[in-house]
């Protein structure tokens, strides 16, 4: 949980930044998809792309070596024995070259780019691996990349490395001057200043302020050109070492034939549990009251004018009691099913649940446009067992909601200030487990922050229209 936002009235719109996740995307988590992209914080983002422009330049080296190595051998051997095992296992090491350059982009600038499937061989053994191999085009496609990488490296690591270190040497130059040795020019006198080989020296203040402006202005200059050269590698990254259009189609296949398979189990699974409620429930008590009002009226009849109405009269109020706790429970289910308060919007539908909530809850809502139905009710449910889950297991002393919505999407965020620790079980199916899948169906996403000690934050992110 990030740190819970600053108090507000309740019901007061939220903060006009999104609740508990940067940068407004999920986080890469090496298959495309899942979590929130770790957004660094942009004031650092100059340095961190001139790291990567370093970092990059040895990177560019060896990729190149390694690429013009896969393919001379691979081009020579090809027709030996050892030809084909060798050229697939240097595709599979271009692979994870590729990989590295991929982890550092996303490490260093925040790119998100998808990983690409992952090398599993079809068939076991020597054989089915050297196929594999061969046939990876992932690796094949990591090879043109390692060889556009080491040009666009150099350019980058030198154009960076001078441009910084002119601009940074400039905009200080007030500050080294007087440390210059003292020079003398051709009429004998002395000079602190830089030169340029000639008697023209940088040491009167006009000339001073001038390298200093022209320092300023190189600092510009120095930062948006890496920026380009940077853009331009990430362009390649996404183009050569990024999932294909084929690949990513097929895994949205994957990823639609398995929520689709979640909600229709969900919908199987509340079925049962509303036919076993009413069973085991509502139609018990009705039964219960139907055998006491036939008992009343089999009495009644028996005993002709000899009524005796103490009896009858338990009777009737235990057929009474019975139907009472039939349409508690009745109602009960009703809400279970769609909440009535959801049609006056998701803003009242909280304001209700939380005025019940076992903690107290600070509840921020800004929705310029209303969420369709299913979106609605999926948030309602979500936030409901995540405050019951608050206040059963984290033992906060308040929570808070915070619900906003921006670019046809809905971001909620539900935290508390309890000892944290929380964790989605892997492949579980209930709990955050089950709030995961239940917002998958939708093409959403959850996102968990709980340290240990605490706070917990959960943050879901919803389209506006299912």
């Amino acid at each position: 949980m990030t740190t819970p936002p600053p108090p507000v009235p309740s019901r007061e719109p939220g903060p006009p930044h999104w609740p508990g996740a940067a940068g407004g995307l999920p986080p890469d988590d090496g298959h495309g998809g899942g979590l929130p992209p770790g957004g660094r914080p942009r004031r650092w983002r100059g340095h961190r792309e001139f790291a990567y422009t370093l970092v990059g330049l040895p990177l560019g080296v060896l990729g190149f070596v390694y690429a013009v190595v896969a393919i001379s051998a691979g081009a020579s051997l090809a027709a030996t024995v050892v030809g084909l095992p060798l050229l697939a296992a240097l595709l599979v090491g271009a692979r994870r070259l590729g990989e590295v350059n991929r982890r550092l982009a996303t490490g260093l600038l925040g790119a998100g780019v998808a990983a690409p499937r992952p090398f599993r061989p079809r068939r076991p053994g020597a054989l089915g691996w050297i196929r594999a191999g061969l046939g990876d085009t992932v690796g094949w496609r990591a090879l043109p990349y390692l060889l556009l990488k080491f040009p666009l490296s150099l350019i980058s690591g030198i154009v960076s490395t001078a441009l910084w270190s002119y601009a940074l040497g400039a905009v200080s130059y007030p500050v080294w001057r007087p440390f210059l040795p003292l020079q003398h020019d051709g009429d004998g006198h002395g000079h602190r200043g830089a030169s340029f080989g000639t008697d023209f020296f940088l040491d009167t203040a006009p000339l001073v302020t001038a390298v200093t402006v022209t320092g300023l202005l190189l600092l510009a200059v120095a930062r948006w050109s890496v920026r380009g050269l940077v853009h331009l590698d990430l362009l390649l990254i996404r183009g050569l070492l990024g999932p294909t259009r084929r690949s990513l189609t097929a895994q949205r296949v994957r990823d639609l034939e398995r929520t689709r398979a979640a909600a229709v189990d969900d919908s199987a699974a509340a079925l049962r549990r509303i036919e076993r409620d009413l069973h085991d429930g509502a139609q018990a008590r009705l039964v219960a009251m139907a055998m006491n009002l036939g008992v009343a009226r089999e009495h009644l009849a028996a005993d002709g004018d000899a009524v005796d109405l103490d009896t009858t009269r338990t009777l009737v109020d235990a057929a009474h009691r019975d139907v009472k706790e039939a349409l508690v429970e009745l109602r009960n289910l009703a809400r279970g099913i769609h909440p009535p308060i959801l049609d006056r919007g998701l803003d009242a539908a909280l304001a209700s649940l939380t005025a019940s909530s076992a903690l107290p809850v600070r509840v921020s809502v800004d929705l310029p446009d209303r969420p369709s139905a299913a979106i609605e009710t999926i948030a309602y449910f979500c936030v409901a067992e995540l405050l019951a889950n608050a206040a059963k297991h984290s033992h906060a002393s308040q929570a808070y909601v915070s619900i906003i919505g921006r670019a046809k999407r809905v971001r909620v965020a539900v935290g508390d200030d309890g000892a944290g620790g929380a964790r989605i079980a892997p492949g579980g199916t209930g709990g955050l487990a089950g709030l995961v899948e239940r917002v998958h169906t939708v093409d959403g996403w959850l996102s968990l922050t709980s340290p240990a000690g605490g706070p917990t934050t959960v943050t879901l992110d919803l389209p506006l229209h299912a």
